[in-house]
């Protein structure tokens, strides 16, 4: 018999990022993070914006989600979200220079909706910079 699983699907106005059976997602919810395994009661759930771990046959990936909605029901956990990233997808060097600008922004101001909007370029440029570093650290472990 094969070991229970849970169908990971992450979905963003542009296309379907994941569609795939998992053994465990952990992703951060407004109100803390929160993990999911077989089993889980149906609830949903509203993100933050934060670093998605999946775990599947021993191995851990990371992907960036950019805030959204988590529904999970009878082992299927749907996530609808505006953007989500691979460690691929980003660009490290424009999220660095994004960071640095942005800090250089928020310096100047305040206060005022413009200072949120910034930490919220903010938060995704530390995003990118975290999970882009992940896929580093893999490449590194496997060429020792």
């Amino acid at each position: 018999m094969a070991a229970k699983k849970v169908r990971l699907r992450i979905v963003t106005p542009a296309h379907v990022k994941v569609d795939e059976e998992v053994d465990m997602v952990i992703m951060r919810a407004t109100s803390g993070d929160m993990g999911v395994l077989p089993g889980h009661e149906a609830r949903s759930a509203t993100l933050s914006y934060g670093i998605m771990r999946i775990f599947n046959k021993g191995v851990e990936r990371w992907i960036a989600v950019y805030g959204g909605v988590a529904s999970i029901k009878n082992d299927v956990l749907s996530i609808l979200t505006n953007d989500a990233e691979w460690p691929e997808d980003i660009d490290r060097a424009r999220a660095e220079a994004d960071r640095q600008e942005v800090e250089r922004r928020l310096q100047e101001k305040a206060d005022g909706i413009e200072m949120k909007q910034d930490q919220v370029l903010l938060r995704r440029a530390l995003m990118q910079i975290e999970v882009s570093k992940y896929r580093l650290d893999i490449k590194e472990e496997a060429a020792e």
